[in-house]
């Protein structure tokens, strides 16, 4: 067997964004390990990081055809660990990290996972393990050494393989044998990297289709053995944050007072306890209007808020502006490593940004930049980018409420949700008569609840009803007239349940109300919601997906409903459900990510928005639905094959959910295509067609696709079958056509079934493959689908002696499987073993 082979099986059986992440070389750079600031102090934790991540190094290295290994690796702590050890953090955060160290969401899951939701070849977006997998040499046995694993689940992180077992469906039946889902590739075996790959090895799609296919087919292999990673061991203490703002001439009016509501709201109620935030304003020049001050009391937050800048003149100095940030941030202790600036401006610059940005991104600090115009400079994309923070465009239309929705996500996760703010709510409106909404707190959220209603002429008379009755008006509430804000800070925990809010004017004016909260209690992470597209930089060529990811403390939270809008700084809207059922842009169904194509894009940068909300629902949290590293059942001494013990039992009960109601920012996003119009995309690929033979007769099930991906009706379908699995993946016209002319296809996200029988009988033991194309209206035909296979197996007479030929057959098959996954660790490790002696030798 072909050693190369050995190792790469070997990920999937025993081991069982761009990320940021680079190649030096041979060597991978700049991977980040996060520890959940949920994690208590232990040292031993950091040198089992460093033990698993060395360890894997050589299988990396020894499966890649001696060509990439791990070369340096840094490790962030949390906050409260005590050492002198430890180097100042970057831009190092938990929330970007590709590998995360945190609590499991249950007493008895620590299977390590990767969170995939990408198509395949797609980056993931993090490794997950527990402190108690890393801690516990016991778990050695149930999944194999931790580099072997760590190697397994860098497969599904960097090259978007997917796993070759398949718990759900440990055998399958073909031309007549019973047939385990194994380590060893078959393109005919119903696991995860045949369905979302197209049947291909995970070989090809590491060296044809990953991020890394360029550089693995043009490196040359090591000429001796690569050197131990190095190791980073670095800490972020409180947040250090600066204010950079514009006041320069084309901000007054509007822009102005948009600046000031959302850099009070940021200041009352994002920014935690104990952190530092000064402030500076630039236009012609560049002042200093706060130098670092620690939040820790309200009075502190509302003397910040007092100096917020008012009025507006002069030109626009972005480069001074930075620099005077920078001077701001170094008067705590020198530097400016970690520190964060948030910049606003409207990026009608008179001096060239591009000449300070590389200077500011090379700084070490945190720089996220928010931009009010369209003609805002590339440069603040960039360092954004470049640099871990976060790009937000807001348009000058107020109801859109973007820039508070902007300033409510600059949050610097350390893995503990409970003491971060949630956005329940954030919406907007234009009347003159009555605005009115409900806002539904959750038994997760409650404490620090604020209702913020911004109006744009006139006050307006305002009622909140909590969900036991007791009303709320302005006798309750706090008005700034000159803000022309009205809050309404909720005592103590709030009342979980239905609030309602009703807004009268006479005037026609705009009004946004945007609500806040924090955790219910110190040990129970409220809901929260991710959304972020697929790219953040399109020209048109492949297709834009929006992603949103809703759960609690890593569970997904499923069947909500999940809307996202997604606006131009031309003013276009467009407002689409996404979906979580497993077709179209939707990689599972029932993983709490909710996707869909974004097919109406046009030139220029765009701002995502998503709301999610569960009144009278059907919600639940559901059991996670990852690529996990696989359970060894055995292992063999002396010859003796020795069984595991099961692994610890995990609860797959859904649980229900009550009402809640969230909102979440993503960050903006880039488009340029080459003409005006959007480009049209065929109908999507179908991924999950199933196929089942009943007497003679074949019935088809799949979710329908639309006329432009996964949006819309397509015009028509082609199904074709085939023995022969690899004709008809490789020569889909080639194979047998079925008649579909009663088949009329449905709106895009609906079920679709089609029976027929073929024009011969089905002999017992019989495997069929099938196959589907769309079309649209411009005869544009989608990707052929995943190939669904079909046996007919009739069972004979029981034979004398046996009472449950069913439970027999499981026992073998089982029995099957555990042998095989046996003999394949054998071959695997001696391969290696073989390799590694001959190599030092």
């Amino acid at each position: 067997m072909d050693s190369r082979l050995v190792f790469v099986l070997l990920w999937m059986l025993l081991s069982f964004t761009s990320t940021g992440i680079k190649l030096d070389g041979n060597g991978y750079v700049d991977v980040i390990i996060a520890i959940s600031s949920r994690v208590p102090q232990d040292d031993m934790l950091i040198d089992k990081i460093k033990e698993m991540v060395t360890e894997g190094s050589y299988y990396l290295y020894d499966a890649l055809d001696e060509k990439v290994y791990f070369k340096e690796a840094t490790i962030l702590v949390p906050p409260q660990w005590n050492s002198k050890d430890f180097f100042k953090a970057r831009t190092e955060s938990f929330e970007k990290a590709h590998i995360k160290i945190d609590n499991a969401n249950s007493a008895n899951n620590t299977e390590p996972y990767t969170k995939q939701y990408g198509e395949c070849g797609a980056e993931g977006e993090y490794i997950h393990f527990t402190p108690e997998y890393l801690l516990n040499d016991t778990f050695i046995q149930l999944y194999g050494s931790r580099g072997r694993v760590f190697v397994h689940e860098w497969a599904h992180l960097r090259w978007g393989v997917y796993d070759e077992y398949s718990k759900e469906k440990p055998f399958y039946f073909s031309n007549g044998r019973i047939e385990a889902t194994r380590c060893r590739h078959n393109n005919k075996a119903p696991n995860l990297q045949n369905e979302k790959c197209g049947n291909k090895a995970t070989w090809t799609v590491i060296f044809e289709d990953s991020v890394d296919k360029d550089a693995l087919q043009t490196l040359k292999p090591l000429e001796s053995p690569p050197p131990p990673p190095s190791f980073k061991v670095v800490q972020r203490a409180q947040r250090v944050v600066c204010l950079v703002l514009d006041v320069s001439g084309s901000m007054e009016g509007a822009r102005i007072l948009q600046q000031q509501q959302a850099a009070t709201h940021f200041l009352r109620y994002i920014i935690e306890d104990q952190a530092s935030v000064g402030i500076v304003t630039f236009s012609t020049s560049a002042s200093t209007l706060r130098s670092l001050t620690i939040i820790d009391s309200d009075i502190t937050r509302e003397t910040l808020v007092q100096l917020l800048p008012k009025r507006a003149s002069g030109s626009t100095n972005m480069c001074l502006g930075l620099s005077q940030g920078f001077q701001v941030l170094q008067k705590d202790n020198g530097d400016v490593l970690g520190d964060e600036i948030i910049f606003l401006t409207d990026g009608q610059a008179t001096d060239n940004i591009a000449g300070c940005a590389p200077s500011a991104i090379q700084s070490g600090a945190i720089i996220s930049t928010l931009a009010f115009s369209d003609s805002a400079a590339q440069a603040l994309t960039e360092m954004a980018d470049k640099t871990g923070g976060i790009f937000f465009i807001a348009k000058d239309d107020m109801i859109s409420n973007q820039l508070m929705d902007a300033f409510a996500s600059l949050t610097l996760s350390t893995g503990d949700y409970t003491n971060e703010p949630v956005q329940l709510e954030s919406v907007g409106a234009r009347t003159s008569d009555w605005f009115n909404g409900t806002v539904s707190v959750d038994q997760t959220v409650g404490n620090k609840t604020s209702f913020v209603i911004i109006y744009e002429i006139r006050f307006p008379s305002i009622y909140i009803q909590s969900p036991s009755g007791s009303i709320y008006t302005q006798t309750n509430m706090s008005h700034d007239g000159l803000l022309k804000t009205v809050t309404l800070n909720i005592p103590g925990t709030a009342e979980p349940g239905d609030w309602k809010y009703s807004i009268q004017t006479t005037s026609n004016q705009a009004f946004t109300i945007t609500v806040t909260s924090q955790a219910a209690h110190d040990d129970v992470p409220p809901i929260i919601v991710k959304t972020h597209m697929n790219q953040q930089f399109s020209d048109g060529t492949k297709p834009m997906t929006v992603f949103a990811e809703v759960s609690q403390n890593y569970r997904p939270v499923i069947n909500a409903e999940v809307w996202a809008t997604l606006e131009s700084e031309t003013g276009s809207e467009h407002t689409l459900q996404l979906l979580d059922n497993g077709a179209g842009a939707d990689a599972f169904q029932g993983d709490g990510i909710y996707s869909r194509y974004f097919t109406k894009i046009v030139n220029g940068r765009n701002s995502l928005k998503v709301r999610v909300k569960n009144q009278g629902g059907q919600t639940r949290f559901a059991v996670q639905k990852n690529s996990g590293a696989p359970y060894v059942p055995g292992y063999v001494v002396n010859g003796v094959v020795q069984l595991n013990p099961p692994k610890p039992p995990v609860s797959e009960e859904p649980l229900e959910v009550g009402n809640f109601t969230r909102t979440a920012t993503g960050e903006s996003f880039v488009v340029k295509l080459s003409g005006t119009t959007p480009p049209n995309f065929p109908p999507n690929r179908i991924t999950d067609l199933s196929a089942e033979i009943q007497e003679d007769t074949v019935l088809l099930s799949w979710t329908a696709p639309g006329e432009d991906l996964d949006q819309g009706t397509a015009k028509s379908y082609e199904i074709r079958w085939s023995f022969d699995l690899d004709m008809l993946r490789n020569s889909f016209s080639n194979g047998h056509v079925v008649n579909t002319a009663a088949v009329s296809p449905h709106e895009a996200g609906s079920v679709e079934q089609h029976s027929f029988n073929l024009s011969f009988p089905i002999q017992n033991g019989t495997t069929l493959f099938f196959a589907v194309q769309s079309e649209d209206e411009q005869n544009a035909k989608s990707e052929t689908s995943n190939i669904a296979q079909a046996s007919k197996i009739l069972h004979g007479p029981k034979p004398p002696g046996v009472s449950n030929p069913g439970m027999n057959l499981t026992v073998l098959v089982i029995s099957l499987c555990v042998v095989i996954m046996v003999i394949c660790f054998i071959v695997a490790v001696t391969a290696w073993a073989v390799r590694r002696r001959n190599r030092f030798v």
